[in-house]
């Protein structure tokens, strides 16, 4: 069970922190990810963290957006800085049982509920 929080409304420029706490993974191997998905478009992904710490990030919120994780908690974080209306979407965490990130939505099997980023002009 993923269980996300942290959204809300931000004016351009501003920063919001999304957490994702998982539950019940028994995997010792987990990646989790941050994906999004805005009104009249596909979901799409935005960042991405292993087990070890590796990353990836979309190129759109590369060098403004940042995720972590504390693995003791099983949370997994996304700092999102210079926050832009484009930015406006639902965000979801997912977490896949694997050892490398990947970008593919299909790969994750866990998926918690969305938080809702309104980030106004």
């Amino acid at each position: 069970q993923l269980q996300a929080s942290g959204g809300g409304l931000v004016q351009a420029g501003g920063s919001l922190r999304l957490s994702c706490a998982a539950s019940g993974l028994t995997s010792s191997n987990i990646v989790m990810a941050w994906f999004r998905q805005a009104p009249g478009k596909e979901r799409e992904f935005v960042a991405a963290i292993s087990r070890s710490g590796n990353t990836r990030s979309a190129d759109s919120v590369r060098g403004r957006f940042a995720i972590s994780r504390d693995n003791p908690k099983n949370t997994v974080y996304l700092r999102m800085n210079s926050l832009k209306p484009e930015d406006t979407a639902v965000y979801s965490c997912a977490a896949a049982d694997r050892a490398s990130v990947t970008t593919s939505a299909g790969a994750y099997r866990y998926w918690g509920q969305g938080t809702q980023v309104t980030v106004s002009s």
